[in-house]
């Protein structure tokens, strides 16, 4: 029998590329994950893998060097920047004799660990079973023995199937509960739209900032951390500007090979964003990796079919970095995108204008949802 080793808060990560230019972004992002997890990394293992071992993904040597790290360090986890499969995440815990977490189970750890609302947790709860269900399949033999003797004969069901029928019931329950959550905010936004609110959604890469700008708009307490995933739970708050109110929400980071079941299980949080009048693009102008992030966040946003929703972007952070605050236009003078810092307040203004904007008349607004000069 093969029972699953336990994991520590120290870890080893492992980080094989196979020759893309965002490597060494994945490979640091994996660092802060780990931290955001609450797991300190004692040992970095790179290294160049064009075609996985399909048993280990690792090669025997780099599998290894993997071993000797987790007796110098004396870690019992280990973190792959990679998707693993079920098979190939078991046989590493057999060779290596120590927990093994690849990159979609450690987001979904972090997105277990801070979602806060009743929804939230729901929706991270069907994350985590459906993968989860993957790993029924070849994950633990010991589940597919079926007990013998007397007074241990089971109905004829091994232990493995009532697991799978347990799951499926809950996993059913979850989806029609969230049915049930989204209807109910469907007559919420039907509300809205009879009171003809705008309604602006702040998006972007995790840790870009959106909270703290969320903070400083509507001056209100949401937690803001530099971390990544610090915010999960979407929040809305009303604003109201010299043309009318307009209510802004705050919505949960992208990240790079966000997990497709996460993905899933927000839809309907994430369709908010599809609907609203305007999407904030929050860009951290600091980050070294802005461009390849800002493509990610456009990945995601064409996944939840909100790819043509008018979008403004806002670099911000402007005060780690030597640009001033202010408002980058085209030649037609339509705003393109608005440098502030949400942390010092510098370029608030501009983005206030742009709200005060949203609330003038339907026959006032710019053709293809651009935004003019306020």
């Amino acid at each position: 029998m093969f029972e699953r080793p336990v994991g520590g808060d120290t870890a080893v990560l492992v980080s094989l590329t196979r020759g893309q230019p965002d490597g060494e972004a994945s490979a640091a992002e994996l660092r802060e994950l780990a931290l955001s997890a609450g797991v300190q990394p004692v040992a970095e293992i790179s290294g160049r893998s064009d075609r996985p071992n399909p048993a280990t993904f690792a090669g025997s040597g780099k599998v290894e060097e993997i071993a000797q790290a987790l007796r110098d360090s004396g870690s019992t986890l280990v973190l792959f920047d990679h998707s693993l499969s079920p098979a190939q995440e078991r046989n590493l815990e057999q060779v290596l004799s120590c927990r093994v977490l690849d990159r979609t189970s450690l987001i979904l750890d972090i997105f277990a660990q801070r979602a806060k609302s009743h929804e939230g947790k729901l929706q991270v709860e069907l994350a985590q079973l459906e993968h989860l269900a993957t790993r029924l399949v070849r994950g633990w033999t010991h589940l597919e023995r079926q007990k013998g003797g007397i007074g241990l004969r089971g109905p004829g069901e091994t232990q493995l199937e009532t697991d799978r029928r347990l799951l499926g019931k809950r996993v059913k329950f979850l989806k029609e509960r969230l049915e049930r959550l989204g209807r109910q905010r469907q007559v919420q936004r039907r509300a809205r739209d009879r009171n003809s609110v705008p309604t602006v959604s702040l998006i972007g890469y995790t840790n870009a900032g959106k909270s703290t700008l969320f903070n400083a708009l509507t001056h209100t307490g949401t937690y803001a951390a530099d971390q990544l995933f610090a915010t999960l739970d979407t929040t809305s708050r009303r604003v109201h500007t010299a043309g009318g109110p307009v209510v802004i929400s705050d919505t949960v980071g992208f990240i790079r090979q966000l997990p497709h079941s996460l993905v899933e299980a927000f839809r309907a949080t994430l369709e908010e964003t599809a609907r609203a009048d305007l999407l904030l693009h929050v860009v951290d102008a600091s980050s070294p990796d802005r461009e390849s992030q800002m493509r990610e966040v456009d990945l995601v946003l064409d996944e939840i079919g909100a790819g043509e929703v008018p979008r403004l972007i806002v670099y911000n952070k402007i005060d780690r970095t030597p640009l001033a605050a202010g408002v980058e236009r085209n030649d037609c003078d339509t705003i393109q995108a608005i440098r502030l810092s949400a942390l010092s307040g510098a370029g608030l203004e501009h983005l206030r204008a742009v709200f005060e904007q949203l609330t003038r008349p339907k026959g006032a607004d710019v053709p293809d949802g651009s935004l003019a000069a306020a």
